[in-house]
């Protein structure tokens, strides 16, 4: 098994189980819980029958889990099975994991031990790693950049036998951002409602997803980066029409990521530089340069003042008012900021 890195071999490490090649020891690593809980997952319902798991499945969870009882299950020899399943689940949490060191080296074949390190990697300068973990498959499990998402949608639509266009792409990548998660289970629902003949777009999007191509939040902050006001106060209209589809606190949030991500874009001299380093797609690029022939960094600066400012009000801090009617006070004020 080659041990490449950040989700190379996912997809490798998927075929292999699929094809029942098994190896003693996963260990799976990182930032992305999702490829992590996939492979983990994969084992768990598929390596053991049904008759095989009541004797010879195991799940521990880091917290609960010492060295000494994990070791003793991992020696054990399964029972009317070729293997028995160990799975240790937020590793991250077993406080002497080190000590697996000796088993890492010399794993038991039998045994299909799966090690679910979220959140974090194991220090390559460690023994644990150098001499034990180093020696099975690991998959590192990197978070998805903003500018990899379309890539990532595109491969996961045509898993399932369909395209999709440039649009909807941009859509699904605006509204779901890096939830690899929901972009699966939204994408299956699409790929059930489509027919295969039919290319995925925009209007299947609102249709079965239910994300409005014109009012949606990504929308809103496009109008209030190019200054358009009357589109901005219609989709904030719309808004206030449909409060329980675009929850104040939900849009709040996004604003406040577009325009920090925008005083950061400002602060660079160079345009290329700061596309690569903040790992922007094409069309946030745009965005951002758009935002930046209509706001000052002075401007922005303020614009934090006006959020924090609409962010109290909307959890009721001085404010008695109808709620949903602080977002078109607050587009009006993004707009006229001085």
């Amino acid at each position: 098994m080659a041990k490449t890195k950040d989700n190379n071999n996912y997809e490798q490490i998927l075929s292999d189980l699929k094809n029942k090649i098994y190896h003693p020891v996963y260990f799976l690593q990182g930032d992305e819980p999702y490829f992590i809980d996939k492979i983990s997952d994969y084992i768990e319902e598929n390596v053991l029958s049904e008759g095989e798991r009541s004797f010879n499945q195991t799940i521990l969870y880091g917290r609960d889990a010492d060295s000494k009882t994990l070791f003793d299950i991992l020696m054990r020899y399964p029972m009317m099975s070729n293997y028995q399943v160990v799975i240790l689940k937020e590793a991250q949490q077993m406080k002497d994991i080190d000590k697996l060191e000796s088993y890492m080296k010399n794993p038991v074949k039998s045994t299909v031990f799966v090690v679910n390190y979220k959140y974090k990697t194991i220090d390559k300068r460690t023994k644990f790693w150098k001499d034990g973990v180093s020696k099975q498959v690991v998959l590192n499990s990197a978070l998805l950049y903003d500018n990899q998402l379309p890539s990532y949608i595109e491969n996961t639509v045509q898993k399932h036998q369909h395209k999709i266009d440039k649009n909807a792409v941009d859509l699904l990548v605006e509204y779901l951002g890096n939830d690899l998660s929901k972009i699966e289970n939204e994408i299956e629902k699409l790929a059930l409602n489509v027919p295969k003949n039919q290319a995925i777009g925009t209007a299947h999007i609102e249709k079965f997803i239910g994300i409005s191509r014109e009012y949606n939040v990504f929308e809103l902050q496009k109008a209030l980066a190019l200054k358009d006001a009357v589109k901005a106060y219609r989709i904030a209209d719309y808004y206030v029409k449909n409060p329980k589809e675009n929850p104040m606190v939900v849009v709040m949030g996004t604003l406040y990521s577009f325009f920090s991500k925008a005083l950061i874009y400002q602060s660079y001299k160079n345009h290329d530089t700061a596309k690569r380093e903040m790992f922007l797609n094409y069309f946030q690029e745009q965005d951002m340069r758009s935002y930046g022939k209509n706001y000052s960094v002075s401007k922005t600066e303020k614009i934090f003042d006006v959020l924090l400012e609409y962010d109290s009000k909307i959890k009721g801090v001085g404010y008695n008012g109808d709620k949903e009617l602080l977002l078109k006070e607050l587009v009006y004020k993004l707009l006229n900021v001085k």
